[in-house]
């Protein structure tokens, strides 16, 4: 394996060399502000890669994002601020401060300490050891910067910890149709606000059908995304091949038909 911190070394140069007064006008020119967005493309990226196994393109992506990561941080050294240095020390400190059952007295296996303990200790530690105010609801513990779909994972998830959830799954699948049912009866009115509120509901629930089905929200609608866009790509390029050029207002019968035919084929592939 190569030396890690020989790695880190030269990368670092290179980002300092990007930011430099003669460097990079592209990376001159970006703030923390404007890789906001970047971060969270990247990140997606990385997940995607993973779900694929392929081992080069993880490698690339995590690369992306450690890139982002070290970069934000040079730009509040540059700034005076804090240091790439003081970014690392502190989460040195804050992962040894937190695992006392590896790093301190506390040993996991004497103390029989499972997942959830950890977690618990966590918490005590925030407040404990780093002074952090206790939150009013466990609730607040959740990022508000989180897009909408991972925090209503999160919201649930903590609420669940609380002992505020359904004891089996067959209440989470009744709670789905339930939704379904009140979205329908909203579609049917022209108040569109309550439609708005009614849709809001039934992705809420399945969110929380996810979550006691044991399976990730946002990696399944990646999944999801991943797969129309395959079978999209395949009509579109059937579609092509009979002559079809067509617009959703010159799409007549026949062309519907032909989506559907393509796109049947396209499901029955894998």
């Amino acid at each position: 394996m190569k030396d890690a911190v020989k790695s880190f070394d030269r990368f670092f140069e290179i980002v300092r060399r990007l930011r430099a007064p003669d460097g990079c006008p592209w990376d001159l020119e970006q703030t923390p502000l404007s890789l906001r967005g970047g971060l969270i493309e990247e990140t997606y990226e990385c997940v995607e890669a993973i779900d694929e196994g392929d081992a080069g393109h993880i490698c690339e992506e995590l690369g992306d994002v450690f890139l982002l990561a070290c970069m934000i941080s040079y730009m509040h050294e540059q700034a005076g601020i804090f240091s790439v240095s003081d970014v690392l020390d502190k989460l040195s400190e804050k992962l040894v401060r937190r695992h006392p059952h590896i790093f301190g007295d506390l040993k996991a296996r004497d103390s029989a300490l499972n997942s959830d303990e950890v977690l618990v200790n966590w918490a005590r530690i925030k407040v404990e050891q780093e002074g952090r105010k206790p939150k009013d609801s466990i609730l607040d513990e959740v990022s508000r910067a989180l897009p909408q779909l991972e925090r209503a994972f999160e919201l649930q998830k903590k609420a669940a910890k609380y002992g505020f959830d359904w004891t089996d799954v067959s209440g989470v699948f009744a709670k789905v149709a339930e939704e379904l049912a009140e979205v329908k009866d909203a579609a049917g009115e022209t108040d569109e606000r309550a439609l708005e509120d009614e849709l809001g509901d039934l992705l809420f629930s399945a969110v929380n059908l996810c979550r006691f089905l044991k399976i990730n929200p946002s990696v399944a609608l990646q999944s999801a995304n991943a797969k129309f866009t395959r079978r999209f790509k395949y009509v579109e390029a059937g579609m092509k091949a009979a002559g079809k050029r067509v617009t959703a207002a010159e799409c007549g019968p026949e062309d519907r038909n032909l989506m559907e035919k393509l796109w049947d084929e396209a499901k029955s592939k894998k």
